[in-house]
């Protein structure tokens, strides 16, 4: 079975540091990074854990693609990008859930 997935950017407290990437399980990825368990990764070394953008594929393959695209771009295409969506760089994490991939599924099946 095809996952959907998710492209994300994450930033810390202040924001000055930037960190894009994707995943198939968005609340899983951003927890990680949240709690540091990875304690030798970019985002643990800069405090990366604010999640302040993301979207949504129907395949995890569309995140990755996007991740490129969007990891290619300028520092300042990264922030309009964020800007777009969060003005305020609110902290998004809150309007996730454990089962975000699973409710993504059934809401494109219900309005197909």
């Amino acid at each position: 079975m095809q996952q959907p997935g998710y492209f994300y950017i994450m930033t810390n407290v202040h924001p000055t540091v930037l960190y894009c990437g994707a995943t198939n399980d968005l609340y899983k990825r951003v927890l990680e990074h949240r709690d540091g368990l990875y304690s030798n990764s970019f985002t643990s070394r800069y405090n990366v854990n604010k999640l302040v953008y993301y979207e949504t594929f129907s395949l995890v393959s569309g995140a990755f693609v996007r991740e490129k695209q969007v990891k290619a771009g300028s520092r300042k295409k990264k922030i309009a990008l964020s800007e777009s969506r969060n003005l305020d760089w609110q902290y998004l994490f809150s309007r996730l859930t454990p089962n975000t991939a699973e409710e993504l599924i059934r809401l494109k099946k219900f309005f197909k």
